[in-house]
Parts: C-alpha cells; structure tokens; sequence
C-alpha cells in the first residue's frame, strides 16, 4: 500500500520588499500541514504539492516554499498552478531529479513521472501562460499517452492543477480546465488509472472522469466559500486548512481521506 499525502494551493506572497514574511497567514499554513504529515503514525511515502505554490511566481516566493518543505523526510513532487511561474520554480526545485529532467526550455511543461512505492505518479501541466483556466494540448496529451504506456499494469494516479470535471461553483469553474474531452479520452484507455487528483478549488471534491474517481484537495491556506447558486460569489471562509492522502494499493485498489491541518491526537481509545 502507497500512502501518497497531497498538499495544494499554498499561496506563499512576497511582501513589498520582495521577501516572504515568516509571519504571514501562507508560512503559519504551511508549516502547519508540514508538522501535521510528520505527526500522522503512518508517515506519507511521498507528497505531491499540485500548484499555486507561489502567489506570484517570485524566486523568493519559491525559494522560502523550499526551505519550508525541508523538514519532510519524504519525496516532495512539486507542479504548477496558474499562480506559479514555471521557469522560477525549475530553478528553485533545480536539485530535484524529477523536475531537472523537464528540460531548461523557457515556459516549457512541468510535467513528469515518478515510482512511488509500486506505484505510479503522473504530474501533467494544465496552465496555460497568461491565463487563469486549464489545458492540455495535443503535444501534452501526446506525452500522457505516452507516460500511460510505459507502465500498463502498475496502479497509477494522474495529478493535476485544473480539476477536470465541473466543481459547480461559478467562480471555479469560469476558471477550468478547457476542453477536457482529449484528456478523458487517453485516460479511458488506461485501466490502470485509479485516481485523478488536482488542486485549484480550495476545497475538497469528488466528482468522476472517464469512469474514474477525481478529487480535488483542500488549500493549505484559505478555503474558497462554497457557493452553488448560478451567481457563486467568489469568497474566502474561516474553514480549516487541510490536506489530502491517497492509499493506493499493488491490487489497484484506491482510497482518498481529506483532514483537516493540525495535530489531532486521540482523545480516548475505542473498544
């Protein structure tokens, strides 16, 4: 069994000095998620962060999420949001195998496979330069397929930044992943695919694709206010910060447990 923990949407903001305050409500956040995924008595074989790392996509913003991220003893696979800049973050991820193989192009995908554990990681790019919403163009689609076809019989989870089924609240979905039919497509012909997991809604959600179970993560900073009316006001919530985990096992079995950041210890035993 895989335990792979997901953390989304951190947020980090350079001030106007261009440095990220140790003090800020981002930093507070995610030194809470780090400390809670230290104190679960299973520790995560991996985590995957999938995008808006950064703000603003600032070498300090980035630099500062490295340095927060050092505690983990575990392999941290970092992707891209549409707040993130992706030439910024392969700097600042630089000494991460996974990330240095993507190449030194200017504005070329993050994107990327790793074994966690017998089991398979895919971490596609869906940002799309200059804009809010998702995509994947036939090139990316392109290498998904072929990223698929590598391993046809390990248990795979593909990650993403756009959730690519409709959340149902305006603000997000004005913001989505654009045309994801050629996406469901390549995946429907992998059935070795047991998980699509993203981030951008700032909260957790369950949705399908493909036939497939899709979730989204909650944010380790701020949760979005679910609002399902046509209008979807676009807000923030005081609701807790949080995280994901994925069990995913050598039979392809999958499960998905969303907890809140923090440590909760037990307050009694069960009989």
């Amino acid at each position: 069994m895989a335990i792979i923990a997901q953390l989304s949407d951190i947020h980090l903001a350079a001030g106007r000095d261009g440095e990220v305050d140790d003090g800020s409500g981002p930093v507070r956040a995610l030194r809470s998620a780090v400390s809670s995924l230290l104190a679960l008595p299973a520790r995560p074989d991996a985590v995957v962060l999938t995008g808006d790392l950064a703000d603003a996509g600032l070498p300090a913003e980035y630099a500062r999420l490295h340095a927060l991220l050092s505690p983990l003893p575990m392999a941290v696979y970092p992707m891209c949001g549409n707040h993130d800049d992706r030439d910024e973050m392969r700097k600042a991820f630089g000494d991460h195998p996974a990330v240095a193989a993507t190449g030194t192009a200017p504005r070329a995908p993050v994107q990327y496979a790793a074994d966690i554990a017998g089991v398979r990681l895919i971490c596609c790019d869906t940002t799309v330069d200059g804009h809010p919403h998702g995509h994947m163009s036939e090139e990316r689609l392109g290498w998904l397929e072929d990223m698929l076809r590598a391993a046809p019989d390990t248990p795979t989870v593909i990650a993403t930044h756009h959730p690519p089924y409709p959340i149902g609240m305006r603000f997000i979905d004005d913001l989505r992943f654009v045309d994801p039919a050629g996406f469901a497509s390549v995946v429907s012909r992998h059935p070795q695919v047991v998980r699509i997991i993203s981030g951008h809604v700032h909260r957790a959600s369950v949705g399908s694709l493909a036939g497939r179970v899709s979730t989204t993560c909650p944010s380790t900073y701020r949760q979005l206010f679910l609002d399902l009316t046509k209008q979807g006001r676009a807000a923030v919530t005081g609701e807790p910060a949080g995280f994901a985990l994925h069990l995913i096992g050598a039979d392809g079995t999958a499960t998905t447990h969303f907890a809140p950041t923090g440590n909760y210890r037990p307050l009694m035993d069960v009989e």
